[in-house]
């Protein structure tokens, strides 16, 4: 891995940023839940909402949004460089 990325999890990143997904943590079922909306590894997806408690949290990939929970935005493991961010 380069030095300038680094991996974070979907639920702890900031509202504005972007990464693209690494790996997901879990077994079959989340990983089909999550291929159903789209998410797999390789996609780049922007974090919209700031989540001050642990609530739904809504991404944006290919001009769509998605909205997922914050459990299954906890085991999703994003490569983050430092100037994905729109801040």
């Amino acid at each position: 891995m380069m030095h300038d990325e680094a991996l974070i999890s979907l639920a702890c990143m900031e509202a504005g940023c972007s990464g693209v997904v690494y790996d997901i943590q879990g077994g079959y079922g989340i990983m089909s839940t999550l291929k159903s909306l789209g998410i797999t590894p390789g996609k780049r997806i922007t974090k919209i909402t700031p989540v001050p408690v642990k609530g739904p949290i809504t991404i944006e990939m290919d001009k769509v949004q998605v909205v997922v929970g914050f459990g299954m935005a906890s085991r999703i493991l994003l490569k983050a460089g430092e100037n994905d961010c729109d801040h």
